[in-house]
Order: C-alpha cells, then sequence, then structure tokens
C-alpha cells in the first residue's frame, strides 16, 4: 500500500479549500473586509431615516426617506439605461446599455401603490432590512441570507435612483455586485458566528432535518 493510504485525510477547513496558510489568511481577510464593508455601508445610512418619523416632515411628505422614495417615483418613467457605455465621445449616446426602463416602472409602480400610502410602517420595513443586512455582514451571522437580502435591497436602490440627477450608477452596480460575490462565498463561514452555528446545523442536516438543511444554506 502507498504511503498516501497510510496518511490519514485531513479534512479542509470550512469554507477554505487552499492548502496554504498564507493563502487561507488572505482570502479570509479579504472576505472579512469586504463583509464588513458592505454592512457598514449600510450602517451609515440608518441614521438619517431613524424611526418613527424617518426623517420625513410635513406628515410624511418631505425629507429624509420619504425624499428619496418620491424621487424614484417621480423618475420611474422616465427611459433608463444601465451598464452604459460612451466609447464614441463625439455621439450624442452611449454605444453599450441594457434598458432596464420596463423593471424601472415596475419599481415605480411597487413604490406609487405599496410603499408611499403605506409609509408609516413601511418605513420600519427598510430600516429594519438595513440593519438587518449591518448585523448579518459585520458579524458573520446568517451571512447568506443577509447577503441574499443586500442583494434584493441593492437592486430596488439600483432601479429606483441610478438614473436620478447627480447619481453615479455605478455606485449603485458596485453594491449589486458586491453582495452577490458576498452570497456566494457566504463570509460567515471565514470568520463570526456562522463558524460556531454550522457544525450544528450540520449535525441536524446529517439528521435528516430539512430545517436543518435551510439553516445550513443560509450560514
Amino acid at each position: 500500500m502507498s504511503s498516501a493510504d497510510d496518511r490519514k485525510q485531513e479534512r479542509p477547513r470550512e469554507g477554505i479549500y487552499s492548502s496554504s496558510r498564507l493563502e487561507r489568511t488572505i482570502t479570509g481577510v479579504a472576505i472579512a473586509i469586504a463583509s464588513i464593508g458592505l454592512g457598514y455601508l449600510f450602517f451609515t445610512q440608518l441614521w438619517w431615516k431613524v424611526p418613527p418619523d424617518f426623517g420625513c416632515r410635513n406628515d410624511f411628505t418631505k425629507g429624509g426617506l420619504c425624499f428619496f422614495i418620491e424621487e424614484e417615483s417621480s423618475i420611474a418613467d422616465d427611459p433608463n439605461k444601465l451598464l452604459k457605455a460612451d466609447i464614441v465621445g463625439s455621439n450624442p449616446g452611449p454605444e453599450i446599455y441594457v434598458p432596464i426602463g420596463w423593471a424601472t416602472q415596475l419599481n415605480g409602480i411597487f413604490i406609487d401603490n405599496v410603499v408611499q400610502p403605506n409609509i408609516r410602517w413601511f418605513g420600519y420595513v427598510i430600516w429594519g432590512t438595513e440593519a438587518w443586512i449591518f448585523l448579518s455582514l459585520c458579524l458573520g451571522f446568517f451571512s447568506r441570507l443577509g447577503a441574499l437580502v443586500a442583494i434584493g435591497q441593492s437592486t430596488e436602490l439600483m432601479l429606483g435612483l441610478s438614473n436620478a440627477p447627480n447619481e453615479w450608477e455605478w455606485s449603485y452596480i458596485l453594491m449589486v455586485l458586491l453582495a452577490i460575490a458576498m452570497f456566494g462565498v457566504a463570509p460567515g463561514r471565514y470568520f463570526g458566528l456562522d463558524r460556531l452555528l454550522r457544525p450544528r446545523f450540520r449535525a441536524l442536516s446529517e439528521r435528516g432535518s430539512r430545517v436543518g438543511r435551510l439553516l445550513l444554506l443560509f450560514t
């Protein structure tokens, strides 16, 4: 028998597949920085729309969160193009783009019919969603679920505000892309509370628990 057969196979570390300790460290640190950075971005946006008035004034018609909701509604029917590339400077418009006007219009319908009429309670949904993203990605707690929520929230912001005056569309696109990357790598497997929770969820999953499999997927 070969010496390889005599050696006990070492189980790969959770979520890290490189055999080099240096590479594992670099990967883990990079993912932790990216995850905490995205979580902190949402943390910084909590404080100008704090409940119960969410920064709104004049009976929830002006300022704060209400201002940005109104902004999304007012430009929802404008032609919207994403991923624009102005290759030839003399041309009047971009040569490469993705038309997303239909998605912006659907978002506007949602804003007009669901969010605005119910802002007194829907504001809590928005604030709570961003607070959850912050806690999840910074603590590595159900981090894949937090990243999934971040994808949804960032996509809504991209649809609603990337075409607004004085906004840089790539600021929203990059939020979506970073959230997708965090969903793929599940950052809590590299740092944070998920590293403590996953062995328990795996044990549940191995006993045939569907809840255990779902919890394992979201961490």
